[in-house]
């Protein structure tokens, strides 16, 4: 059985690959590991190895693997459906919220970040692929939020770019599509994005499909299975949600 550093040393060699292979730098992408319940000792382990960030799923699990020291070394992001009334717990412990659906949460995470004093980074979470099962911002709803952020005269909030998960697909290549599109309203929202942070990132592309994802333009990866295992649903470690 690979090791979790043998894993990201396999990830970070198929990520330079289709890197080049579309003429960009491998420098341009974050491998951000999707660390869903797996223990701390294996955090640990993934940013010895040198992994980008670490992203959680789940608020009651950060919460715990924080107070073990899951994430010293690495920035931690939140990557998960994030809940209102959970987000208290949420905004000034992790680096990057990316799961921002729509814009009660966003107010909610505004509000939460003015009480604490801070400013908190997010991403608009895309619903690319228009599904009802999913919540997220429509693609022709992002320049109108991104807008409205703008224009208050006090923000707790930064927009640092866009997140999607396009629908699963059968067949390698099949989000291709979604993924372009997505890199398209990136482009086309980055100018705006710009009057609010000059670090800027397109988040998208998980075990499965990261290497299409690059191709189209992602700046971050969001790998979990690749790297730590696959999840065995119903073990001890699911008790930490």
């Amino acid at each position: 059985m690979s090791t979790i550093a043998e894993n990201i040393a396999s990830v970070r060699v198929r990520m330079a690959e289709a890197a080049r292979a579309a003429g960009r730098s491998p420098q341009e992408i974050l491998l951000c590991g999707a660390s869903k319940m797996n223990d701390a000792a294996a955090c640990r382990e993934a940013i010895s190895a040198g992994i980008d960030c670490l992203g959680e799923n789940r608020v009651q699990e950060m919460v715990q693997k924080r107070s073990e020291h899951a994430y010293v070394g690495a920035p931690l992001h939140f990557i998960g459906v994030l809940q209102k009334n959970k987000v208290r717990q949420v905004v000034g412990q992790v680096d990057l919220i990316h799961s921002v659906d729509s814009m009660g949460l966003l107010d909610e995470i505004d509000k939460r970040a003015a009480m604490n004093g801070l400013t908190q980074n997010i991403l608009l979470e895309v619903n690319i692929g228009g599904e009802d099962s999913k919540s997220g911002f429509r693609p022709e709803e992002v320049e109108s939020a991104i807008k409205a952020v703008l224009a208050r005269p006090e923000r707790h909030v930064r927009i640092q770019g866009l997140m999607a998960i396009p629908p699963i697909a059968e067949k390698k290549g099949e989000n291709m599509p979604y993924f372009l599109e997505m890199r398209h309203l990136f482009v086309d929202s980055t100018p705006l994005l710009l009057h609010n942070s000059d670090e800027l990132y397109l988040s998208m592309g998980m075990s499965s499909d990261f290497e299409d994802a690059i191709a189209a333009g992602s700046t971050m990866v969001r790998v979990g299975t690749a790297i730590f295992g696959a999840r065995h649903y119903g073990a001890p470690a699911e008790n930490l949600s």
